[in-house]
């Protein structure tokens, strides 16, 4: 356990395919595209930088490779709570797509049959905080846009639906963190230099 204050570190996955063309992806286990893998490469120099009390991983392999290209998987430990949303029987469809039957689907309301609930996502992101400010010190977690997304909302007004109105790139860095007291957003979607 580390005496410094929490972060946690938002690392996202490097590009899919899927995640080019907008389809949704959650168990699928794909592989990063060739710019996919440059992108988690230009992580590399950012976390080389930071002293990680922890690293969590998703079990997907878009995640693991990221943190191997990253330099920081000899530490990770994979988190079942990390995986992506589960969008069941959307899984692999865009939202155009979805809209085309169901004009007022949105990930963040709207039911996906087969798949989980934002409840169900919550429960999950706020086990992984709650392992991280167990443990203290800086965080470093590896994983996709949505749970991230609602971790975001969790951590600092717990209100996963919060995660609606953020943005995450794929290779992006987002630090969550405590200012006197309060939790903050301390960087959002911050890409690596080129």
């Amino acid at each position: 356990m580390s005496e410094r204050t929490p972060e946690l570190w938002l690392i996202r996955h490097g590009e899919t395919e899927w995640s080019k063309s907008g389809q949704h992806t959650s168990f699928t286990d794909l592989p990063l595209t060739p710019f996919g893998v440059e992108q988690a490469k230009r992580l590399q120099p950012v976390l080389a930088k930071v002293d990680f009390d922890l690293v969590l991983t998703s079990p997907r392999q878009r995640a693991m490779v990221t943190a191997e290209l990253a330099g920081i998987h000899h530490r990770a430990e994979v988190d079942e709570d990390l995986q992506e949303w589960n969008y069941g029987i959307h899984e692999g469809v865009t939202t155009a797509q979805v809209h085309e039957t169901d004009p007022t689907w949105n990930v963040w309301r709207s039911e996906n049959p087969g798949g989980e609930w934002l409840a169900q996502v919550e429960s999950r992101t706020e086990r992984v905080i709650e392992r991280c400010m167990d443990n203290g010190g800086r965080c470093a977690l590896i994983a996709h846009a949505h749970v991230f997304r609602v971790l975001a909302g969790m951590f600092l007004v717990k209100e996963g639906i919060f995660g609606e109105h953020l943005m995450l790139s794929t290779a992006s860095i987002s630090v969550l963190g405590i200012d006197r007291g309060v939790r903050v957003i301390k960087r959002w979607n911050e890409m690596p230099p080129e």
